[in-house]
């Protein structure tokens, strides 16, 4: 495994208590880096930070909630000192249905957390990159935000928009030291595949020319260089996941 040289750097994680964030907070601690942990899962929240060790802190917060993402972003502030990297994975795929009978309060709830969250994220710590002249921000997307996928309306609108919401942050901040980036990986062995039927899951499957689902580890690997020094002019841009699934 290479090393990427995060020393000196403290980044928050959403979604870090399992998963793709957990699998990317714990390649940066072993990067070097100090992490702050986000999640809604107070008692994952402590496995995982223990998991990691000295490096790592945690905090309860719901990213859907601008109130509480403002609050936690003082305590991390606080408690750990200012922030270099943003890593926003927090999100649900929510049950597979067809567009024209979808429950109304989950396509809102996607989207609340998904993309609402993924923007209050952003705007609670862009300030203080802008501030310091430095920053690394990668939001999770999705190969569903570039492709669509049929009976996930909600989740593939909701990664469309962070890819949109991406590009835009990207070109803003394009004079200072700050790159913003996502990726978009195809569908990854975690728990989210718990909210989907075996069908759907088959179906993502059979779309990947490799063959197998997502490694976290291997995202974790492109997230390490995404957010060190060493990205110093990529910004505002979409980096494939997806095991050749993507088209474009």
């Amino acid at each position: 495994m290479n090393r990427i040289d995060l020393e000196g750097q403290h980044a928050v994680v959403t979604g870090g208590a399992q998963g793709l964030g957990f699998a990317m907070a714990k390649r940066m601690v072993e990067s070097g880096a100090r992490v702050t942990l986000w999640d809604m899962d107070e008692a994952l929240l402590g496995t995982a930070a223990a998991a990691l060790g000295r490096q790592a802190t945690r905090e309860v917060v719901d990213i859907s909630d601008w109130e509480q993402v403002e609050a936690a972003r003082e305590r991390t502030l606080s408690n750990s000192g200012a922030v270099q990297i943003v890593v926003n994975s927090a999100g649900i795929a929510g049950p597979a249905g067809p567009l024209d009978t979808y429950e109304i309060a989950m396509w809102k709830k996607i989207i609340d957390i998904n993309l609402h969250g993924t923007f209050f994220v952003n705007r609670a710590f862009v300030p203080g990159m802008k501030a310091q002249n430095y920053g690394r921000i990668v939001n999770i997307a999705s190969i569903a935000g570039k492709e669509g996928n049929p009976n996930a309306s909600a989740y593939s609108t909701s990664k469309a928009g962070v890819i949109g919401l991406t590009k835009s942050l990207g070109k803003e901040l394009a004079g200072y030291d700050i790159a913003v980036n996502c990726i978009t990986p195809a569908t990854a062995q975690t728990r989210i595949l718990e909210q989907l039927t075996p069908e759907f899951i088959e179906y993502m499957r059979v779309r990947i020319p490799r063959g197998r689902f997502l490694e976290v580890e291997e995202a974790a690997a492109m997230v390490a260089w995404l957010v060190s020094k060493e990205n110093s002019f990529t910004t505002a841009s979409v980096f494939d996941l997806s095991g050749g699934r993507a088209t474009y």
